[in-house]
């Protein structure tokens, strides 16, 4: 009785004409590993940085760190929480650039390719601002 009754339940939240539910079915084919949270040191390590990340603050909810790897050089980030990582990402993108984003941590890399390779090894999604630039180390 209680396998029949979440069936149905599931069954009720499928996607009917209009709600999005294509959009999620669409979105989860194509979708890379899942995304999960992880250390700024373990982001560098991930992404191939050549040395630790230098960290460039701590803040109440969030650490920030550059580095370099031998194609790219990347902004990183983790959040304590997935609001502050919502947050912050919002308030980025009044400036513009190209992140990707995974379960709160985010980085963004210049250039973008380094970022779309690495989607299909750490997961998440990359999000970009409508108003292009980047906000990439210097």
């Amino acid at each position: 009785m209680c396998a029949l009754t979440a069936a149905l339940l599931l069954a009720g939240c499928g996607g009917g004409s209009g709600d999005g539910g294509e959009e999620r079915t669409a979105a989860s084919k194509s979708a890379a590993p899942t995304a999960r949270p992880m250390t700024l040191e373990a982001m560098g390590k991930a992404v191939g940085c050549t040395t630790a990340p230098q960290e460039a603050g701590k803040t109440l909810d969030f650490r920030q760190g550059v580095c370099k790897s031998a194609h790219a050089q990347f902004v990183l980030l983790t959040f304590d929480t997935a609001e502050g990582q919502r947050d912050w990402l919002d308030t980025a993108m009044i400036y513009g650039g190209v992140y990707l984003v995974g379960d709160r941590w985010v980085l963004s890399a210049d250039p973008r390719s380094e970022m779309e390779k690495l989607r299909g090894e750490l997961g998440g999604k990359i999000e970009e601002s409508p108003y292009g630039a980047s906000p990439a180390a210097s």
